[in-house]
């Protein structure tokens, strides 16, 4: 690799819009993000499923076909 062209590899602390922190790895000393694991309905495990119906079967329900 050739010194000096590339950009200096830290610690940089993660912070969460609910209020969590922890370190990792980057070019950047700080990183802001919108959700991390403690925050995400997949790792928190309050998923809601939704189910998706076709257009054939609104429109039987709907008019009682």
């Amino acid at each position: 690799m050739k010194p000096g062209i590339h950009p200096e590899y830290g610690k940089a602390r993660v912070i969460c819009a609910c209020g969590e922190t922890f370190e990792t790895g980057s070019t950047k000393k700080e990183i802001r993000v919108e959700i991390c694991s403690k925050c995400h309905p997949f790792y928190t495990g309050s998923q809601r499923t939704v189910e998706a119906r076709g257009r054939a079967e609104q429109f039987k329900k709907k008019y009682g076909l």
